[in-house]
């Protein structure tokens, strides 16, 4: 008697664990560099828009 074993593997494709965690990072970094230079009134203005879109009550 004969037994046939098939063996599957995957092969990871895209960005790596390192890769991704890196793009995450530097997209953070940026966000935060941005927010540090623009002012205040800018970014509740925007935040206050994105609140009305969404149906969330703000006053």
């Amino acid at each position: 008697m004969t037994t046939q074993t098939q063996t599957i593997t995957q092969s990871k494709s895209g960005i790596s664990t390192l890769g991704a965690a890196l793009l995450v990072a530097a997209m953070g970094l940026g966000l935060m560099v941005v927010t540090g230079h623009v002012q205040a009134a800018t970014l509740h203005d925007a935040a206050h828009d994105v609140r009305h879109a969404t149906g969330f009550p703000c006053h």
